[in-house]
């Protein structure tokens, strides 16, 4: 794990440097910005209104940092060859991609907790306290960067950067509607149709059970107990993923 640790640190300071990244991250906080001249246009709505555009920023611009830097984290190597030198080491390939896996995590991390910072400024200079809400909110929403960066990194060992980003997001838009595919899948009566619809739903990640965000910007606080349901069932879509992603990875030729 000692090895791991040091490519996932070696990994967050390759991120640092890429100019995508921080992109992304001043288009977050400009969105952020905007949702107090957003808000300011409607009447007894603005904390509502500057909540939800907030939160929508942190989720919008987390993902793309998930995606368009986690496709990158295997295929470049193997692009830049570099990866024979790694793999020459004293290194398996499980470590290598945990370590990259982490290390995408901290800068996912990092990348929120300043968009959370600019939030929250955001909201106090409106004269708005965060409330317990918000935090259940952003804890979800980085809960499912991490399975989607989970799910980036296992396409990324076996598809080219294009089709991985392809192949995230359509998963991306089907898991926000794994809850619409149940109750089509219930309503139909053709056997196969809904065999393949109840495949769907329980092969991808269900990602609108990581979306609190309404009840969040109506002051709705969550149950403990679902917010360990959702951690939980989000590390271990995750862990699996990461675990197919190495099973591939082992088995491909370079």
């Amino acid at each position: 794990m000692n090895k791991a640790l040091v490519i996932s640190l070696n990994t967050f300071k390759e991120n640092l440097r890429d100019k995508v990244l921080y992109n992304l991250l001043f288009f977050g906080l400009l969105l952020i910005g905007c949702s107090v001249v957003l808000g300011s246009l409607t009447i007894g709505e603005q904390a509502k209104i500057i909540k939800d555009i907030g939160l929508a920023g942190i989720h919008v611009f987390g993902l793309l940092i998930a995606i368009f830097v986690g496709i990158g984290l295997v295929s470049k190597e193997i692009e830049k060859r570099t990866i024979y030198t790694i793999l020459a080491k004293p290194v398996t390939r499980y470590q290598f991609l945990l370590g990259r896996y982490f290390g995408l995590a901290i800068t996912l991390c990092i990348n929120a907790s300043v968009m959370v910072a600019g939030f929250f400024g955001v909201l106090m200079l409106s004269g708005i306290v965060p409330d317990l809400g918000l935090l259940e909110a952003i804890s979800l929403i980085f809960m499912e960067l991490l399975v989607i960066e989970a799910v980036t990194v296992m396409f990324s060992t076996f598809t080219t950067p294009t089709l991985s980003a392809t192949f995230t997001l359509a998963i991306f838009i089907i898991g926000h509607l794994a809850t619409d595919l149940k109750a089509l899948s219930d309503k139909l009566q053709n056997g196969l149709p809904t065999l393949i619809l109840r495949g769907l739903y329980y092969l991808l990640p269900n990602l609108e059970f990581f979306n609190i965000r309404g009840e969040s910007v109506h002051g709705v606080t969550v149950s403990a107990s679902y917010l360990m349901t959702a951690i939980g069932y989000g590390c271990a879509y995750a862990a699996v993923m990461i675990a197919l992603a190495c099973v591939i990875f082992q088995r491909r030729d370079f």
